[in-house]
């Protein structure tokens, strides 16, 4: 029959006859079935099908009844939907379990195009929400939570009711327990809500499905305490010694995740997790020891290496990417145990394993060697043998880059020189690259080293391939100048200039000719290093189509601003402001956001309106600004119309101080002036005439940071030395109301506007002083380096000193932080 159909145009009535074989044939009548969807995309005419379906969900055969309403709500589209209502209404409450849940399935999926109509189905969903049958009471409620669930309120209600007489169907108290979470989550997780103990009672349901669903909800309810999470784990406890190993399973990849947040919480199942490291499965006996590492004592780490050795190589690299990370909180726990953890790491990163799970092993070692400065030699020992053997290009090249910034500080620098060098002799040409410039680190920061350094890179010169002659030629060069402000600004620290801004503004260069040469201050800054800037799966030698590269956010107001003619002449835009800040609350009638631009000796203040009145337009609106400090306001660009609900955008342009130029902290008194003219809201029509009114807004700051862009600096030694004294200032403060190193250092970061280098934002435990390095770029484009020295007694005492290459950032900085 269906060879038969195959002459004829898609859904035309002679082909659809011969579709229905007229004596009972299942399996051919399913694939009929299956045939009409997959063909109702290219249908021409569906009346007649639509009749033969609708004759079989009608029919007597209930083997055919659930297909065909599938079948038939599949083809029906919203305009034919009100024909087979009735027929729909009929097949939710049909007491065939088969034929009620195909329509109420059929239904959730009509409930995308035809929402009003199945909405009405809502009284039949209902009763077959208390059908007896498990299937058919899951599929109801499911239906009636999505026709509710924009109404928090009917959403409570419907828990409420069917919950309060319970449930028949485990799978609808799994979906009832997902959707009081939901709500939870909504309502801020309140746990004096009634949803938060009907989630609890589920906890003592019959079946385990549903005490699984229940747990699993409460430890991933955010803000949970270790109170309202020990029903939960006293569940996952009793399941950890289940026979089955689905439940097993569940249980402790559970209380894996409970572990990384409340380890305490856990503790009392570390003997049920100590049994399960010995498990069939290795996938519990895995995550069995990773949660025991989360949550076991520093003397229990020994034994859990050991164990979890004997079975390392018959697991999954997914499995063993959660030992990794399991093992990289353990080392933030307990520093003393780095020796036994890194030997573990390093065996399995000998072992056979894909780039993923070598890549958090490389990623845990340099964690481990960043934070703990005892294992630096050990880790850097590691990572120079492993690369020896490295498949991984991506591996490499990191590894190369950490020895270059690490391996001179350490105290025998020169036994990583032959693994470097190896890399020259023995890789290919991106990782040949990597370690030319990891040679030229130790070149430029060990004098006993340079003469050997520079045979070496003599020998690199003659390298087949371009980068790889390009950088040891550029490095020689350097290196042979013996100057410390060349190698630290061309080697160790390079540039800190956006690689795409720089790219845009040589390109405007070449075609603009002119007699001035490029200034580099004139290019966009990066927060990040240079080198993290190039993707790392693009090979360096990669030869490659020029591709657009996406404009950054403050290239973006770069091109907005130079478009406006009162801005002509003010020059790069140095630094925008990273969010912008509100200065009425977002249900007022206007709504102002301010986005602060500073140039070299001017400030632009962008303000975002939005006008939420519709039955008003305002016309030429500007925000009039009064400072506090010698600013000088130049000029107020308008916004010439906001209609209601369309965003407009108005600047003022000020001037910096000049008789006094370290008075940059400084707070605006903002008025927002514009003309009123009334409008009616449904035709949109306009007054000719209108008048002058004003709104006050929030006081508007402006201080040093807004003044200073980040900049990493990789080696803040070789920055500071670069700098130089010419221009150092120290003083020393009392920071009276801070009481830890932790909050001043927080303080000091977020007040400066400047990046923490070299890790120093983070504070060493009992410790009493402490030393912030602080790297930046004053705007106009000079350096200013701070060090600042804390010392808690009662109080915090900071002795601040600050370099730079020109007199007034160094100024400005110590006036602001007085």
């Amino acid at each position: 029959m269906l060879e038969d159909s195959s002459d004829v145009g898609p859904f035309t009535e002679a082909g659809l006859i011969g579709l229905f074989p007229s004596p009972p044939q299942p399996t051919l009548r399913r694939m009929c079935y299956l045939t009409i969807k997959e063909m109702s995309c290219i249908a021409e005419d569906v009346i007649i099908v639509t009749s033969s379906l609708t004759k079989d969900m009608t029919g007597k055969e209930d083997n055919y009844r659930g297909p065909a309403v599938r079948a038939l709500c599949q083809i029906t589209d919203s305009t034919m939907l009100q024909a087979i209502e009735r027929y729909m209404k009929q097949a939710i409450v049909d007491k065939v379990p088969s034929v009620s849940s195909s329509a109420l399935v059929s239904s959730l999926h009509l409930l995308k195009c035809s929402f009003d109509v199945v909405k009405r189905w809502v009284n039949e969903a209902q009763e077959a929400a208390s059908s007896d049958n498990i299937m058919v009471q899951y599929h109801a409620l499911g239906l009636l939570y999505h026709v509710r669930k924009n109404d928090r309120l009917a959403v409570n209600k419907m828990i409420s009711k069917f919950t309060r007489h319970g449930l028949k169907s485990p799978f609808a108290y799994c979906m009832m327990i997902r959707v009081a979470s939901k709500q939870l989550e909504e309502e801020d997780g309140s746990r004096d809500s009634p949803l938060f103990d009907f989630i609890e009672s589920c906890l003592r349901n019959k079946h385990e499905m549903v005490v699984y669903e229940a747990a699993s909800a409460i430890v991933n309810l955010p803000g949970c305490s270790a109170k309202e999470l020990a029903p939960a784990v006293s569940v996952l406890q009793l399941f950890c010694s289940s026979p089955k190993a689905a439940l097993r399973y569940a249980a402790v990849r559970t209380l894996n995740k409970v572990a990384m947040k409340h380890p305490s919480a856990v503790t009392a199942c570390n003997l049920d997790l100590e049994n399960l490291v010995t498990d069939s499965n290795r996938s519990i006996a895995t995550l069995a020891i990773t949660t025991l590492l989360k949550t076991g004592s520093e003397s229990s780490i020994d034994r859990l290496m050991k164990q979890i050795s004997s079975f390392m190589s018959e697991i999954s690299d997914e499995f063993k990417v959660v030992v990794v990370q399991a093992i990289s909180a353990l080392c933030q726990k307990y520093p003393r145990k780095h020796a036994v953890l890194m030997n573990f790491l390093f065996t399995m990163l000998r072992e056979e394993g894909g780039f993923e799970y070598k890549r958090a092993i490389v990623d845990c070692i340099i964690s481990i060697i960043e934070e703990n400065s005892e294992s630096k030699e050990t880790g850097l020992s590691h990572l120079c043998e492993f690369i020896e053997d490295c498949e991984f290009t991506v591996l490499a090249t990191r590894i190369l880059h950490l020895l270059g910034q690490e391996g001179p500080k350490t105290n025998n620098p020169s036994k990583y020189i032959r693994f470097i060098y190896n890399r020259v002799v023995l890789e290919h040409e991106e990782v040949r690259a990597g370690a030319v410039s990891a040679l030229a680190k130790f070149g430029a920061q060990n004098e006993e080293m340079l003469p050997s350094i520079l045979v070496l890179l003599k020998r690199c010169v003659m390298d087949d391939d371009n980068e790889v002659r390009d950088r040891a030629t550029f490095y020689l060069n350097v290196l042979e100048q013996k100057q410390k402000a060349l190698n630290a600004g061309y080697i160790l620290n390079g540039l800190t200039v956006s690689i795409p801004g720089l790219e845009r503004a040589l390109q405007q260069y070449t075609l603009e000719p002119s007699e001035k040469p490029f200034d580099l201050k004139s290019v966009p800054l990066a927060t990040t290093p240079v080198a993290e800037q190039r993707t790392e799966s693009t090979p360096i030698t990669a030869v490659k189509q020029p591709e657009k590269v996406a404009a950054t956010r403050q290239e973006i107001f770069q091109e907005q601003l130079a478009a406006v003619p009162e801005f002509h002449g003010l020059g790069p835009l140095f630094k925008s402001s990273p969010e912008p800040v509100a200065l009425t609350e977002s249900e007022t009638e206007y709504v102002i956001r301010c986005t602060k631009h500073t140039f070299t000796d001017h400030m632009v203040f962008q303000f975002d309106c939005t006008n939420t009145l519709n039955d008003q337009t305002l016309e030429n609106v500007t925000v009039q600004m009064e400072p506090t400090e010698a600013y000088e306001v130049l000029c107020y660009v308008p916004a010439r119309s906001l209609p209601y609900n369309q965003p407009g955008t108005c600047y003022t342009l000020v001037a910096l101080p000049k008789e006094d130029p370290t008075a940059v902290a400084c707070t605006f008194s903002c008025m927002m002036k514009f003309t009123v003219k009334d409008c009616d809201p449904t035709t949109g029509e306009t007054d000719d005439e209108g008048y002058e009114d004003e709104y006050v807004l929030e006081d508007l700051e402006v201080t040093v940071a807004d003044h200073i862009q980040k900049v990493m600096k990789l080696n803040f030694e070789a920055a500071w030395d670069e700098v130089g004294d010419e221009f150092e200032k120290e003083e020393t403060f009392t920071l009276s109301t801070i009481k830890t190193l932790e909050e001043a250092v927080g303080n000091i970061v977020k007040f400066l506007g400047m990046h923490p280098c070299e890790r120093s934002d983070k504070v060493p435990d009992n410790k009493n002083t402490h030393t912030l390095l602080l790297a930046g770029v004053f705007r106009g484009g000079h350096d200013i380096l701070v060090r600042s020295r804390l010392l808690l007694l009662d109080t915090v005492t900071m002795q601040v000193t600050a370099r730079s290459s020109e007199e007034l950032p160094v100024d400005i900085v110590l006036a602001s932080v007085g």
